[in-house]
């Protein structure tokens, strides 16, 4: 299955950068070769992403990541869906730090006496 942070991350970096090899895709997202494969196959599949080949100075075949519209418009309502799913997790965070400063303070206080 394809997690959601994976899907964003992939969108944001094909439409980025669509000419990245499969191996350089996996060194920027921090993920293996074989998820990265895995991945765009699963978005090809659900016509998010097109792949376009064409020939390198080599004489081989490189490819491109299009995203295609679908992808673009994935990509546009879960980076809505990621920014809402951050600022849910940044004020959880905030709520956190400012709790533990509470505490840090009163044991402060406490070995003070």
């Amino acid at each position: 299955m394809l997690d959601e942070t994976t899907h964003y991350s992939m969108l944001k970096t094909l439409e980025e950068n669509p000419g990245l090899s499969q191996r350089d895709l996996a060194k920027k997202l921090g993920i293996s070769l074989g998820k990265v494969n895995y991945c765009l196959n699963a978005l090809v599949e659900k016509g998010s992403v097109k792949i376009n080949n064409f020939r390198n100075n080599n004489n081989k075949l490189a490819y491109a990541y299009l995203l295609t519209p679908s992808g673009i418009e994935q990509k546009a309502r879960m980076t809505v869906d990621f920014l809402k799913y951050k600022m849910h997790e940044y004020e959880r965070l905030k709520a956190e730090i400012e709790a533990l400063q509470r505490e840090a303070e009163q044991q402060n206080q406490v070995s003070k006496q």
